[in-house]
């Protein structure tokens, strides 16, 4: 029954948290402990600790939900400036549909002018790193997400950096962005956006 994953117990005992163990006493048989392991309140512990471990994924949901909610105040100014309509998009939270498509011209140019109401671009319409990872930082919990973010962001920038046009550079980095964070499983719900909105 014992397999290469974890260590058995004693290999590395200072290792073996609560949730090692039970680990452990599967994979290496550890029948002692797997006895133990059949009493309901044994294990009622356990799926209350396990209940308890981190979930950094949702997390980082949450706080692009944040993120979201903050930056899409300044859509509204920059309607006009951009030529972007509310046909094209109505409210920022839209962005993360399933069913919008990054593909308009117009709203590169609104997010240039959305991302320098904040100072989150340099003069030639790219991220400026330490700006957005201050950004990102300033919202709850935005150090789980800042680093990934910039990364992000700059990965899809060096995808498309030879389009010479601003807003139409700038719209094919944010539906890498929008591509890059749905495979991560860190793109927030319309519904999470929505639910913090009222906070900005």
């Amino acid at each position: 029954m014992k397999t290469s994953g974890a260590p058995c117990p004693g290999s590395e005992p200072k290792s073996c948290s609560m949730i090692g163990f039970v680990v452990e006493a599967i994979t290496c048989g550890d029948q002692k402990s797997v006895g133990r392991m059949g009493s309901p309140l044994y294990l009622a512990v356990c799926i209350v600790i396990l209940a308890a471990v981190p979930k950094p994924v949702k997390s980082t949901a949450e706080v692009m939900s944040h993120v979201t909610a903050h930056f899409g105040k300044s859509l509204e100014e920059c309607r006009e400036e951009s030529g972007l309509t509310a046909e094209v998009l109505e409210e920022f939270q839209h962005f993360w549909s399933e069913d919008f498509e990054v593909v308009h011209r117009e709203l590169g140019c609104a997010l240039i002018c959305m991302s320098n109401k904040f100072s989150l671009m340099q003069d030639d319409a790219r991220m400026h790193h330490v700006n957005m990872h201050d950004y990102v930082k300033s919202f709850p919990q935005g150090d789980l997400l800042s680093a990934k973010m910039v990364e992000m962001i700059h990965n899809c920038e060096k995808q498309y950096d030879d389009i010479t046009d601003d807003c139409n550079r700038v719209v094919k980095v944010a539906a890498c962005f929008k591509e890059s964070c749905k495979k991560a499983g860190i793109a927030p719900e319309v519904a999470m956006i929505e639910a913090v909105m009222e906070q900005y």
